[in-house]
């Protein structure tokens, strides 16, 4: 029987290979993760991130699973928005599952310090530590590329979702527009690596990140993978011309 394939990067190599090799990457950048993500985005990632969290729409009492979580930065939003509307109308507390599968990216995150409503867990995407149907909304943010089946965390997101439950998906896309594209792959292959290099002293690791990006399925692609999981309603809306996309839908 054949092993599984998996994209990483550029090459293509065993599924479980891709698991451990990923893991290295995030164990080697993890201290400078969220200054990277500030430096090669500009800072747009935040705003990206804001509507995110606009869209999830985070309320008391709800359970949320911010999977492949990392340092906790779209958990702490869900937290903040879910305590102001507490504090407006009332009800129980939120729960914001944070979980990771990698434990340094997960301390990293509780160095930068927690929120009541939020709780850490190292978990697999594609495996999650958690029952059927607990969930009242599931995120994933800049991180599904990352797995070494994005179908099977599809599905894994759709069972641990209440029926109704909502689900978002932030993840770098496909630029619409062909100047977009080519400014850029310009950008992302001359200027990020570099950066990566001069101030996490890992070229390799954001060489991968870039390269990833580029084998990620596409907007429709990814779509239509939300589908056959199981999400109904399921849409997608661009951010900065198609450099980053917000995938979202409900559980059916």
């Amino acid at each position: 029987m054949t092993a599984a394939r998996s994209s990483f990067g550029f090459k293509d190599v065993d599924a479980r290979e891709k698991v451990r090799l990923v893991r290295g990457v995030f164990d080697r950048v993890a201290s400078r993760y969220d200054l990277m993500n500030d430096l090669m985005s500009a800072g747009v990632h935040r705003v990206w991130k804001d509507m995110t969290a606009a869209r999830l729409n985070p309320q008391p009492g709800e359970t949320i699973i911010d999977c492949a979580g990392g340092t906790g930065d779209m958990a702490r939003r869900y937290s903040r928005m879910a305590a102001a509307v507490q504090a407006r109308r009332g009800g129980p507390d939120a729960r914001v599952v944070v979980i990771d599968y990698n434990a340094e990216m997960i301390a990293a995150g509780i160095e930068k310090g927690s929120a009541p409503e939020m709780v850490w867990a190292v978990g697999d995407a594609m495996k999650l530590p958690l029952p059927d149907a607990c969930a009242d909304a599931y995120s994933i943010a800049f991180g599904i590329r990352n797995v070494a089946d994005v179908s099977q965390a599809l599905r894994e997101a759709r069972r641990v979702l209440k029926p109704g439950g909502r689900f978002l998906c932030l993840e770098f896309s496909r630029p619409s527009s062909e100047w977009l594209r080519q400014a850029y792959d310009a950008y992302s292959f001359k200027v990020i690596p570099t950066i990566g290099e001069l101030v996490a002293k890992d070229r390799d690791s954001y060489q991968y990140l870039v390269e990833s990006i580029r084998r990620f399925p596409d907007q429709p692609t990814l779509l239509r993978m939300m589908r056959e999981a199981g999400f109904g309603q399921a849409e997608f809306t661009n951010f900065s011309g198609g450099v980053c996309a917000l995938h979202h839908g409900w559980a059916v």
